[in-house]
């Protein structure tokens, strides 16, 4: 490491002002203070003193994500060989299942490392896109406008293709993130001015201009097998109470799931969102290391609960058909990305909520229009995905009451 530290060192002069490659500079900070902490420190008495860089923060967050990172490969690749081995004797249908059978691979769904590398072959050429698009569009960025590169898109990047099918195009891939840190980021100046999640605005900008690959069968392992989210299948079965909520959960991807399978995360989905186990080892991560605000989620899931309990008990005593309104709340909870949201999107630092009792009402905001979203509009099963973009876009009014409270409050008590 000394060696490597002695070699930016000398490589400095070059891109610092006046050097051959000054344009550049914002490039070798990026590797420069990615590899090692910052040289700098604050002087006087008006700063804030704190251990955590930017940088470091991002990197917990990303910490975080492991045990999501980790299950979106297992499941994908369990999935997809679950699929393929009931399909036994069929040639490869894509590029994804050719290279699998190259590295002299079985389609075994009960073998780990087998689903593992399957999974990887789906996961990490997305990921790959991911950061290579976005992250010429940073370091671009940082040149014109001879700034830092911006450290908020490590976890950008790692969020986004976590959000996504295993099989979508990976020229959507690059443009939707290219579009979520253009146009949800850049144009407001980088991080720390936007007002959008990023992540999220370039999954919401897939999900209504390519629906077909992002949503319904949302999940496609082979040509000819297809698997429903369990969202999906509900939002199509939303009016088939009458033969029963289970019959319907049966339907997702033809055999029953349970509630177990759901919290663990072996059904059909999103890469890295169907787990509650990894988001919940994720979130007492952030919570621990201080990076992610408990209060956001808690309300969050308060929200939630509340609104999906009303229904609920509205469903039982015959004031409303709706499957969707009829499911419990302790389902709403671990199915589709509502864990995954509330741990690791709700909680965005920059988007986010950022006074303490603000966080209470953004939080529950979200909870509340996820599961209005998910009841009422079957078109868009995925409630909480627009949710946290809504709330989003309330964070700076609800914080400006918040305040403002304070300040009434302090005049009508010093008032003399």
């Amino acid at each position: 490491m000394k060696f490597l530290r002695n070699l930016l060192d000398r490589a400095a002069p070059m891109f610092e002002e006046g050097g051959k490659f000054e344009r550049l500079y914002p490039l070798y900070e990026a590797g420069d203070t990615f590899l090692f902490t910052p040289g700098e420190v604050t002087h006087g008495s008006t700063h804030v003193r704190d251990g955590l860089d930017l940088k470091r923060m991002m990197v917990f967050v990303v910490i975080a994500l492991t045990p999501c990172i980790l299950m979106a490969m297992w499941n994908t690749g369990y999935q997809a060989n679950t699929a393929i081995h009931a399909e036994a004797g069929t040639a490869p249908q894509n590029w994804q299942e050719s290279l699998f059978t190259s590295l002299g691979m079985t389609h075994d769904p009960s073998n780990l490392i087998a689903n593992i590398v399957l999974g990887a072959i789906y996961f990490l050429p997305i990921y790959i896109v991911t950061m290579t698009v976005g992250g010429i569009i940073e370091v671009t960025f940082g040149i014109i406008r001879k700034h830092e590169v911006n450290e908020g898109f490590l976890v950008t990047g790692m969020l986004f293709p976590l959000t996504l099918p295993p099989t979508i195009p990976l020229w959507q891939v690059a443009l939707g993130i290219a579009f979520g840190v253009l146009i949800g980021k850049e144009v407001f100046g980088g991080t720390g001015k936007n007002f959008l999640n990023p992540a999220l605005t370039a999954r919401a900008f897939l999900y209504f201009a390519y629906p077909n690959q992002i949503t319904g069968n949302v999940w496609v392992a082979a040509d000819g097998f297809s698997g429903a989210t369990t969202l999906g299948a509900l939002a199509e079965n939303k009016d088939k109470l009458d033969v029963g909520l289970s019959t319907v959960l049966q339907s997702v991807d033809g055999h029953g799931i349970t509630w177990l399978d759901a919290f663990l995360g072996t059904i059909t989905g999103s890469m890295g969102e169907t787990s509650t186990l990894a988001c919940l080892l994720g979130a007492a991560f952030l919570i621990l290391t201080g990076v992610g605000s408990w209060k956001i989620m808690v309300a969050t899931i308060l929200g939630a609960v509340g609104t999906s309990g009303a229904f609920y008990l509205a469903s039982l005593t015959g004031m409303e058909t709706s499957a969707l309104f009829a499911l419990p709340p302790w389902w709403h909870l671990v199915i589709g990305g509502f864990a995954f949201g509330c741990v690791f999107m709700a909680t965005d630092p920059v988007s986010a909520s950022m006074t303490e009792k603000g966080k209470w009402f953004y939080g529950i905001l979200i909870g509340v229009l996820t599961i209005l979203i998910r009841g009422i509009n079957p078109a868009f099963p995925e409630g909480i995905m627009l949710a946290i973009l809504f709330g989003n876009m309330t964070a700076p009014l609800i914080d400006y009451f918040v305040i403002q409270g304070n300040i009434n409050r302090r005049m009508a008590r010093y008032a003399s």
